[in-house]
């Protein structure tokens, strides 16, 4: 099935030669040594190839990550690479996912494309995000910016990144008890619906979904029918919109069909209309998300959705790439692509709540389900305390 890449930002941006290339120079590593031991190794060369030191837990003489960094010392000297802010959290985001035991995949995720997803706002509480926060104490900063795994089932991955803030992503990796969500009911169908983009869903589930939330920068919509709801909403972000509407109109697989596009269309174009022709981008995004509260909005898009199969959907969304009607910088890749990396396991799909049961405090959303899987005992989980283990 066709997937879709959704990028906000601009399709080239300035970056350090470092940043570009991830990481410059390749750590021997010992014969004999583990997989895993063997990335421990590499991430304390790296940190020792940008000049910086591992945390202070990792660095007792057994572990593989104090091993690479006195090694990447030693052969580096002075001879250092520039850091960044994302270099900083490149090395950071690969030391999580080692010490846990999850899959990184080191090809597309560098510290380049950490740098275009950073985000000025949390897409789920839309408040301004921090860098680098100060400390009060123990505490961190609520807003302070962390970069996420969407589906806690793939791996740290191109497409399965989203930056978050602390507070969400807190929420996202904790099941919470009834009563005590640190999320508003709008974050958490925020939240879930996030999710669900990362997520495979049979497409009679994911054509329930409110789009209560629009993809940030780079994450990839896996299910055919929420990408073409992403893209049908995404037309009011963008002038010429009336013309495009003709054309995807005429996409449409039957009569029937295109008359329920007709108008659950003109019900998106109200909306749109409310939000006044001097609205700018953010104002106009935010507005085009809560369009997908009322319950008009969602009861003519199921109508719709209702009549598409999946492979409709994926003809709709190619027919439409190949027409030049699809707005907000997306691009189309193919399902090898779009999930390339991500170490997904073949199983069925899990059964998902409708979009009338997202509510907090639920424990049965998405994001519940999700945070429980991520909570369940997985191999090197005990890295996070600093790995005895020797790297050869």
């Amino acid at each position: 099935m066709a997937q879709a890449a959704f990028e906000f930002s601009p399709l080239s941006q300035p970056s350090s030669a470092a940043e570009a290339t991830g990481r410059c120079g390749q750590p021997a590593t010992a014969a004999g040594s583990t997989a895993m031991d063997s990335t421990g190794f590499e991430i304390g060369w790296d940190h020792a190839h940008h000049r910086l030191i591992p945390p202070l837990r990792h660095l007792h003489d057994h572990n593989p990550v104090r091993q690479g960094w006195a090694a990447g010392r030693a052969a580096f000297g002075n001879r250092t690479l520039a850091t960044t802010g994302a270099v900083r959290q490149w090395l950071a985001l690969r030391l999580e996912a080692w010490q846990h035991g999850q899959s990184f995949e080191e090809v597309q995720v560098n510290a380049s494309f950490l740098a275009r997803i950073a985000a000025d706002e949390c897409p789920v509480s839309r408040q301004p995000l921090t860098l680098c926060a100060a400390r009060t104490g123990d505490a961190v900063d609520a807003n302070q910016a962390r970069v996420c795994r969407l589906n806690p089932e793939a791996a740290y991955a191109a497409g399965n990144l989203a930056v978050l803030s602390q507070r969400v992503a807190d929420a996202q990796s904790t099941a919470s008890q009834a009563g005590d969500d640190p999320l508003s009911a709008d974050e958490r169908i925020r939240l879930s619906v996030l999710a669900s983009f990362a997520t495979p869903l049979p497409h009679a589930q994911a054509a329930l979904l409110p789009l209560r939330l629009l993809p940030p920068n780079r994450v990839r919509v896996i299910n055919p029918v929420q990408a073409l709801q992403v893209m049908l909403t995404l037309q009011f972000t963008q002038a010429g919109y009336a013309r495009r509407l003709l054309g995807l109109s005429a996409l449409m697989p039957n009569s029937e069909a295109r008359q329920l596009f007709q108008i659950f269309m003109h019900t998106m174009l109200a909306r749109r209309l409310s939000a006044g022709q001097a609205a700018g981008a953010p104002t106009l995004r935010r507005a085009m998300e809560d369009s997908w509260a009322d319950a008009l909005v969602n009861r003519r898009w199921q109508r719709l959705a209702n009549r598409l199969s999946a492979a409709d959907c994926e003809l709709l969304l190619q027919r439409a790439s190949q027409r030049s009607l699809v707005v907000g910088g997306s691009r189309w890749v193919s399902s090898d692509s779009a999930t390339e990396g991500w170490a997904l396991q073949h199983s069925p799909p899990v059964s998902r709540p409708a979009a009338g049961q997202f509510s907090p405090p639920a424990s049965a959303s998405p994001a519940r389900q999700a945070a429980a899987v991520s909570a369940t005992a997985k191999p090197g989980k005990t890295r996070s305390l600093g790995s005895q283990k020797l790297a050869s």
